[in-house]
C-alpha cells in the first residue's frame, strides 16, 4: 500500500499558535500524537511519500523521529527540511529524496511537489469513462490564504474551454490535491482516499 502526506513540521512548536493552530499543548504532546496517527495507519513494508516539510527538528532528532515510523520512506524535499543540510543526518533511512518525482498509482500518474503547479504533466489525459489519468500532488501552502487562492484557480483553470486535439470543444482537466496532513487528521492517505478528502472538502466551498 502506498500512502501520501506533506507538511507534517515535526518539533515545529509555533505551528501550534500560529499559521495551522494545531493546538497542541506541547511540541512533544503534538510529536507524540503524528507518530501514533502514522503508525496506526501505516505498516513495515507499506510506502510513505512524503510531501516536504517533515520536521523542523535538528538532524539528531530528526534521526529518532525517523526510527519511530513505519513504513518505506520516500522525501520530496520541501523548504524547510534544513536537516538535509546537516552532515548528522543519516538518510538511509530514505528510499529516495528529490525535489520532483511522477509514480504510477493503480494505473494513475501522480506529480509529486513540495510546491503547487496547477500546470502539469499528462494534465489534459482522461480515461474512457473521463476520468483523470495524472493528479498533481502538493503542500507547502498548509490551509492559508495561498489554499484559497488555488482552489479558485483550480475553478478558473477547469471551467475553461479550449479547442481539444481533433477538433471540438473541451474544458481543461485539473486534478491538483493538496496533502496538508491537517487535512486527515496527520494520518497517511492512499491515492483514492486523498481524492475522496479533496472531494469532500472542496464541496464546503461550492
Amino acid at each position: 500500500m502506498r500512502y501520501y502526506i506533506a507538511d507534517c513540521h515535526f518539533f515545529h512548536q509555533v505551528l501550534n499558535v500560529a499559521m495551522d493552530y494545531r493546538g497542541f499543548d506541547s511540541v512533544e504532546e503534538m510529536n507524540e500524537f503524528m507518530i501514533e496517527q502514522w503508525n496506526q495507519k501505516v505498516r513495515k513494508n507499506d510506502e510513505v511519500v512524503i510531501l516536504g516539510d517533515l520536521s523542523w527538528g535538528k538532524a539528531d532528532e530528526t534521526n529518532e523521529l525517523l526510527k519511530r515510523l513505519n513504513g518505506r520512506l520516500f522525501l520530496i524535499q520541501g523548504n524547510h527540511d534544513r536537516f538535509l543540510k546537516s552532515k548528522e543526518f543519516d538518510e538511509s533511512r530514505f528510499e529516495w529524496i528529490k525535489s520532483y518525482a511522477e509514480l504510477s498509482d493503480n494505473g494513475r500518474k501522480v506529480i509529486l511537489s513540495h510546491y503547487p503547479m496547477p500546470f502539469y504533466n499528462n494534465q489534459y489525459r482522461l480515461d474512457e469513462q473521463g476520468n483523470p489519468k495524472a493528479y498533481m500532488l502538493y503542500g507547502h501552502v498548509h490551509d492559508t490564504h495561498d489554499e484559497e487562492l488555488l482552489r479558485k484557480i483550480q475553478k478558473m483553470i477547469s471551467e475553461t474551454e479550449v479547442i481539444a486535439v481533433g477538433g471540438g470543444i473541451r474544458k481543461i482537466p485539473c486534478h491538483m490535491i493538496n496533502c496538508f496532513c491537517g487535512y486527515s487528521n496527520y494520518v497517511p492517505l492512499t491515492l483514492d482516499e486523498w481524492i475522496e478528502n479533496d472531494r469532500l472538502r472542496k464541496e464546503r466551498f461550492e
